[in-house]
């Protein structure tokens, strides 16, 4: 039996949704078949050819799909990651391999100097990564991963050497990247949100000089097609922001680009929730997570929700204040604790038994909770500056990206919000249901929309995923069967490609993608219309004592 074959007939605790039984062309094993070819002993690239490294959301998401093949490979690939966490709390968005050639991935160890410029921050000396970031996927997936299996997942310290880790990312974000002072997470690059070459950097990147052609070479042309990708002046902006930032030692709140961006924001959420269900496992209440995240919800409607083209825009810091606001708050009063409330520690839990559930309820504790007494330890980190001390308003963006949507995972979103939302989705700006079976990244309308382009119009499959989740959070279970179906017949159909045309499905980019053969095979192990969000996320809500100890312990 290969090893491919090994994995795919592997027991599962969770209910399947195909039949009949598997075959090599089946969903399931061709699913696995890429994720296995894609394994390098530790961990997974995103593409053999494109991307040859180890990227910081793509291992997220990947974990997710493999902990139904085998949770061991799903925890290893969490933890190969977080060895490479710097000691300032950054996850780092590439972990390089030593043993792949410069030459054949740009920008390289050789730009990002990491052991070098990085020092002040505490990156570590013996393995080369990026000084950058990615958005917080990483709570959300340990969580699920230990939920694959719990017995293994305690047998092995998985939770309990992991939350520090994840706390110290989160402290990062909410304590050195909240640039604009609303409490929010900022993003220095466009390479940190995701969705490199959203048409909502245009702006932001137009005040930015471009570094000279003839200084990097790109080798992501060498590999797809060059009107798919981003330009050479867009590339040129890339080099010099990530040049300035590596040349300040990558240090926090300088730059000329800092963006609020409610994707990376509504992950965050996401991930907060997943830490205090992490909590809760390892002993403590987690109540002080669950209420930080519900200021994070609140910050990120007062921010950056966009009544009048109802749905969420990016708030750009740099800008002037006022210019191109679109019908949300100019400036807003911060709040005295903001997203900087403090927990329990951490690092002192006894395991507990919280049960890894999907279906119970939001209490009115979450609604109102007050954060009782903590002693969460700060990080030994430089003072703030007064930027972060004083708030930047900014203003907000007035493009239309998929980004905007991607909130709809959030449990917590007011009613008054989530209405409008589905109304954007499915109306003529993102047409899904109507004009389109994939979400695009971009607005069907905009100026910028191109559906081969780079994050300019494409369906990508993890944004997909999320919004499926999304629909199910919030009691729309027939729309997220039919964005799962979608999700399922397309990623199959295009040899599970990095993404597609939005209209067609035709594929674009790599194929044999890490994260669309993972969030496949995790909708796979999804039955329909059960209304159940795969991701979890609607259920990141406190149980009372009794259902936790009855929680199944391994």
């Amino acid at each position: 039996m290969d090893r491919t074959a090994q994995l795919t007939s592997r027991a599962t605790k969770h209910p399947t949704a195909y039949d009949p039984p598997l075959t090599q062309d089946a969903p399931h094993a061709r699913a696995a078949r890429v994720l296995e070819e894609n394994w390098t002993g530790s961990s997974t690239v995103p593409s053999r050819s494109l991307y040859p490294h180890q990227w910081s959301w793509d291992s997220a998401f990947i974990a997710i799909g493999l902990r139904h093949l085998s949770p061991l490979r799903a925890q290893t690939e969490l933890e190969t990651l977080l060895a490479a966490q710097w000691g300032d709390g950054r996850i780092p968005h590439i972990v390089f391999n030593p043993s792949v050639p410069l030459d054949a991935y740009f920008p390289s160890p050789d730009f990002w100097r990491s052991s070098a410029a990085g020092r002040a921050a505490g990156a570590p000396r013996t393995v080369q990564t990026s000084g950058i970031v990615q958005p917080p996927v990483h709570a959300l997936a340990a969580w699920l991963v230990h939920c694959a299996d719990p017995g293994l997942s305690r047998a092995r310290g998985f939770l309990a050497r992991l939350y520090p880790r994840l706390a110290a990312w989160h402290r990062y974000l909410l304590h050195r990247r909240d640039l604009g002072g609303g409490g929010l997470a900022s993003v220095v690059h466009p390479w940190e949100q995701g969705m490199d070459n959203s048409p909502c950097w245009d702006a932001p990147l137009g005040r930015i000089t471009p570094a000279p052609a003839r200084s990097f070479r790109r080798a992501d042309l060498d590999h797809g097609a060059p009107e798919d990708r981003p330009t050479d002046l867009d590339y040129g902006r890339y080099v010099r922001l990530a040049t300035d930032y590596r040349d300040r030692g990558y240090a926090d709140g300088g730059g000329e680009f800092a963006v609020e961006d409610p994707a990376f924001n509504a992950l965050l959420i996401a991930s907060e929730h997943a830490l205090a269900r992490i909590a809760r496992e390892l002993g403590a209440t987690g109540t002080a997570r669950h209420a930080r995240a519900e200021r994070l919800t609140a910050a990120l409607v007062r921010r950056l929700w966009d009544p009048t083209r109802e749905m969420f825009l990016c708030r750009d810091l740099r800008a002037a204040a006022g210019a191109g606001e679109s019908g949300a708050l100019g400036s807003e009063r911060r709040s005295g604790n903001g997203a900087l409330g403090t927990e329990r520690s951490s690092r002192n839990g006894a395991p507990g038994g919280e049960q890894c559930s999907r279906s119970t309820a939001h209490t009115p504790e979450h609604r109102s909770h007050t954060t009782p007494h903590t002693s969460e330890h700060r990080p030994h980190t430089t003072p703030h500056t007064p930027e972060h001390r004083s708030h930047t308003t900014g203003a907000l963006l007035p493009e239309r990206s998929v980004s905007g949507l991607v909130p709809l995972i959030l449990p917590g979103l007011p009613r008054d919000v989530v209405a409008p939302l589905l109304r954007t989705l499915r109306g003529p700006h993102f047409g899904l249901g109507e004009s389109t079976r994939l979400v695009p990244s971009y607005d069907l309308l905009g100026e910028a929309f191109d559906p081969h382009r780079y994050w300019r119009g494409p369906a990508w499959f993890n944004i997909n995923w999320l919004l499926e989740s999304g629909l199910r959070t919030h009691g729309e279970p027939e729309a997220a069967d039919a964005l799962r179906a979608a999700v399922l017949d397309i990623a199959g159909a295009s040899g599970f490609a990095e993404y597609v045309d939005p209209h067609t499905g035709e594929a674009c980019g790599a194929l044999g993608f890490g994260w669309t053969a993972a969030l496949a095979l995790d909708l796979l192990h999804t039955r329909p219309g059960d209304g159940v969000s795969p991701t979890g996320i609607d259920t990141f809500d406190e149980m009372s004592d009794e259902n936790a100890r009855g929680g199944d312990r391994g």
